[in-house]
């Protein structure tokens, strides 16, 4: 029982849960109205169906209380832990988005449901209550699995990478703009690592295996050994290349068990390693490990497939923006009634110049928040992993450089679709005849689509040649986002932020119909918050007098 609390103190399953609550709330629709609906993987991907899983944690708490009734005497631990998620869920039932918009929050829920509510049930077999178990059987079904949690753990890293957080803030939720406090243990410092060393991404499991030491020496419990950590921070602080820290570290795992299997053998071995090293270099003596804490920038993060990766997370963090003051001053705001557009004569759009070359406008006061809120509820139930067209194959497909969940609605469904889509045709210019279905995308844990063209490079994709290449993006904000999420543009150093109820809006083709590679943009990892836009990609065809062909390849005017 002891063992099964300490176990059960570990709050990271965040994450995890967030694709088990998911998957709840669909079970739920079916029971009451007995309608077939796919369920979703990946539910880390977007926070607005996570929000749904506070609620069927909610459920599963009020089971497990009820079952506590039953039998108080011989499950008090349980209801130790019971009494924990209620006060937990109070407050994120209170404001699931705003709870959840903490990357930490959902790493935790989707950890705890995956890894501490199995133990929690292996104890309950031991004396089964119907009541409890049959709720725990309804729902394991939709519990997350290994991968739900390995992809909520990489947003992390993958949020620590691009805001440039050290792992000592993270694991204490010193996050910019945070509402709710949540911490990572030892433990789940150490899962955090063991699951990077896995991937063979020694920089960062040095980094939180570091962290889990750290926060080991400062007295914190955990259920993990320190021999567990030093074993695998020595052999990741050893692939980083640094051997005289490697046999430190080897060294304290020796002294705290000399029997370990791995420990002696590798602390010959980096003693010989750095032995031929220093005889290389014609130096007989050893210079002492370095003993300051290992940091962010103690040793080069390896590069990627992304060749602006610096520039594009740089961007992402606010710096190396080129707004200068002789550009700033070519920017001006106006208001758009769209050539004298009727239903704009009254009451125009006020419009602001974001970028000058290529023309990047903002157009505020685009969508109301019961539009917002309509357009929300009609894409949740439909949100499924965004994908992208495969280059070579041209077959849909999800990449792991779009990290997001979406859905597509048709004027048909709704009159407030309608209604925003004459809207961008009158504010634009352009007909919306033959543009694409309306976006609805929401950014989960780390969201983020890297850089990317929105329009097709030759040859064109077969589905293409009717309608022609998208010629412009049209991009509605519908929430606003504590920290991250811009839309950036690495090729010119421009940062959009997030304000809910604007627009933007940029051409991707020139006058000639050649895409514009300046165009390339990405959208920045969700740090804290919940991201959703709109979008409506607009096609050539049908814009033949709206918007004339130029004489020159470059020509934009």
């Amino acid at each position: 029982m002891r063992s099964l609390q300490k176990h059960l103190r570990g709050v990271g399953l965040l994450l995890r849960l967030c694709s088990t609550m998911a998957t709840f709330l669909v079970l739920t629709l079916l029971t009451l109205s007995s309608v077939s609906s796919p369920v979703q993987a990946e539910i880390f991907t977007s926070i607005g169906q996570m929000t749904d899983l506070i609620f069927a944690e909610r459920e599963l708490v009020q089971s497990l209380k009820e079952y506590i009734e039953a039998e108080e005497l011989k499950l008090e631990a349980v209801k130790s832990w019971a009494n924990k998620l209620d006060m937990l869920t109070h407050a994120s039932t209170s404001d699931p988005e705003g709870f959840l918009a903490h990357p930490v929050n959902a790493y935790k829920l989707m950890k705890r449901l995956n890894t501490e509510w199995s133990d929690l049930e292996s104890l309950v077999l031991q004396d089964p209550s119907d009541g409890f178990i049959s709720n725990m059987s309804v729902h394991r079904q939709y519990f997350p699995d290994e991968e739900d949690e390995k992809g909520a753990a990489k947003a992390l890293l993958r949020l620590q990478d691009t805001y440039k957080l050290d792992s000592e803030s993270f694991s204490k939720g010193k996050l910019p703009g945070v509402r709710y406090n949540a911490e990572l243990t030892v433990d789940d410092c150490f899962d955090m690592g063991k699951l990077a060393y896995n991937e063979n991404d020694h920089y960062h499991s040095v980094l939180w295996m570091q962290q889990a030491l750290r926060q080991m020496d400062s007295g914190e419990d955990a259920k993990t050994a320190k021999a567990d950590i030093l074993d695998y921070l020595s052999y990741s602080v050893y692939q980083m290349g640094d051997l005289p820290r490697a046999i430190e570290l080897t060294r304290r795992l020796v002294a705290i068990d000399p029997s370990h299997q791995r420990a002696g053998a590798n602390l010959r071995y980096f003693e010989r390693l750095l032995s031929k090293e220093l005889r290389d270099r014609g130096r007989s003596q050893q210079e002492p490990a370095d003993e300051r804490p290992i940091q962010l920038d103690t040793y080069e993060r390896p590069k990627d497939y992304l060749p602006e990766r610096e520039v594009y997370e740089a961007l992402c963090r606010g710096e190396g923006v080129k707004m200068t003051p002789k550009r700033r001053s070519r920017l001006f705001c106006r208001y758009q009634d769209g050539n004298r557009n009727p239903r704009l004569l009254l009451k125009p759009m006020k419009e602001e110049d974001e970028w000058d070359s290529p023309h990047i406008v903002r157009f505020l006061d685009a969508l109301s928040d019961e539009e917002i809120e309509k357009i929300k509820e009609l894409a949740k139930p439909n949100l499924a992993r965004a994908t992208v067209r495969d280059p070579n194959t041209g077959v849909l497909t999800v990449a792991h450089y779009r990290v997001s969940k979406s859905a597509w609605l048709e004027g048909e469904d709704d009159p407030v679709i309608a209604r925003v889509n004459q809207r961008i045709e009158d504010v634009t210019g352009l007909s919306v005849n033959t543009a694409e279905l309306l976006q609805v995308a929401n950014y989960g844990v780390g969201g983020q689509y890297e850089p990317h063209y929105d329009f097709s490079r030759r040859p064109f994709d077969s589905n293409l040649k009717v309608d022609g290449n998208r010629l412009a993006t049209y991009l509605n904000y519908m929430s606003d986002v504590e920290a991250g999420g811009a839309t950036v543009f690495p090729d010119f150093g421009a940062a959009i932020w997030p304000r809910k109820g604007t627009a933007v809006f940029w051409y991707n083709l020139f006058r000639s119909g050649e895409g514009d590679y300046r165009t390339r943009h990405a959208a920045c990892p969700v740090l804290v918050g919940s991201k959703w836009v709109s979008n409506k990609w607009i096609h050539e065809r049908g814009q033949e007098f709206r918007r004339p062909c130029g004489l020159t390849e470059g020509d934009r005017s």
